[in-house]
């Protein structure tokens, strides 16, 4: 067990890794600003950031594979070549789709490094720690090469983000006690779902002494894009935004001391930072609120995908499996019929089918979300096909 002084609303003391972290809320750099050609608009992307360090924010979050592998440089071209390197905290991670032998874990590391044009991470995680990823991690001897890199100076901190139950993070954290940081999944949707284990996961994290940064806290903006009567639940408790709900629910639960989202406009950074400026918990009236939204969206059976596309980097057949679900939950919950007109003239042009899966599993063993995959593209291909 840790002596690691947890957060609680109302102290200043943070643990360690937070020390230089200003306020609660990071920037999540897996879903950028992008333009036609699919490459990250620098231009907008640099405007968002300045304007997260001039509302008084600094923390940024990022790993080798987000956005098609350019969020490192993308962080390298708008934050650290333009901004000294005591304005920001910046986090990266070790994905388990680039090695697969312990030689390639340092100049994997070393890569990115370089990428972000920095000489140090702030934070270095262990990314999507659970099942057999963490059976490679331990095989390969990742946690030691880590750790390594934390000895020479060129991390400070040195955590995991974790995508399984809380049995799973049970076991971890026992059998790794030099864990700082855990960062979790958690939304007000997932806290009791019996597949991602939110509450549990979070008490488990506290119960080692660890902090906990949250993602996924608008579940890949299904908690932004509400139906009418949803939204309409949340106007009756207030007036804040559906974001600044869901950013409230995870920031509010003990041991939190970092709550993540990604943002590609300005005005996503705008209202996000001003949620947190400053942060207010969430009351007893505004989570009545947010239990009748839970009820409502449980009744829509819509997909809990979050568009972290895992999935796709692993598919042998390259089905653009989120967008299809995407397709799906729209004429679910919305009604929107043009959604067929996506899955057959966009998602499915370049991209096979639904149909086409041949139902190998692999993007089921990398889903966070533990979702059956193989037969949601059933239903997909049922629906529009």
């Amino acid at each position: 067990m840790s002596d690691t002084t947890l957060f609680t609303a109302g102290t200043t003391t943070r643990p360690a890794p937070f020390d230089r972290v200003k306020n609660r809320f990071g920037f999540g750099c897996m879903r950028l600003p992008q333009l036609e050609d699919g490459l990250v608009d620098i231009e907008l992307f640099s405007q968002l950031v300045d304007a997260f360090l001039n509302a008084g924010f600094n923390y940024f979050d990022t790993a080798h594979g987000y956005v098609a592998g350019l969020s490192e440089g993308a962080l390298k071209a708008a934050l650290t070549s333009r901004h000294a390197r005591d304005e920001y905290v910046l986090t990266d991670k070790l994905s388990t789709h680039h090695f697969t032998r312990r030689d390639e874990i340092r100049p994997l590391f070393e890569s990115q490094l370089d990428a972000c044009g920095v000489d140090y991470f702030d934070l270095y995680l262990m990314h999507a720690q659970g099942g057999e990823i963490y059976d490679k991690f331990c095989r390969l001897g990742a946690y030691e090469e880590a750790l390594a890199f934390k000895a020479e100076g060129k991390i400070r901190h040195f955590g995991i983000s974790f995508h399984d139950r809380a049995e799973k993070l049970e076991q971890i954290l026992t059998e790794h006690p030099e864990i700082e940081v855990v960062q979790l999944q958690v939304n007000y949707v997932d806290w009791e779902d019996p597949a991602i284990e939110s509450r549990r996961c979070l008490e488990v994290a506290r119960a080692h002494g660890k902090p906990v940064i949250v993602m996924e806290p608008v579940k890949g903006g299904t908690l932004v894009n509400l139906p009418d009567e949803a939204r309409a639940a949340l106007v009756k408790a207030g007036d804040g935004s559906p974001a600044s709900y869901a950013l409230r629910f995870a920031a509010s639960q003990t041991g939190v001391e970092m709550v993540l989202s990604g943002m590609s406009t300005l005005d996503m950074v705008r209202e996000n930072t001003a949620t947190f400026s400053p942060f207010r918990p969430i009351d007893e009236a505004e989570q009545a609120a947010i239990d009748r939204v839970i009820e409502i969206l449980r009744g829509l059976h819509a997909i809990p995908c979050t568009a972290c596309r895992y999935c796709t980097e692993v598919c042998p057949r390259n089905i653009d499996i989120p967008n299809l679900f995407a397709c799906l939950n729209a004429k679910r919950i919305y009604g929107d019929f043009n959604s067929g007109y996506y899955y057959t003239n966009v998602y499915t042009v370049r991209n096979a089918k639904a149909s086409e899966c041949i139902r190998c599993g692999r993007c089921e063993r990398q889903c966070p979300q533990h979702l059956p995959i193989r037969e949601l593209l059933e239903e997909v291909a049922a629906e529009y096909e």
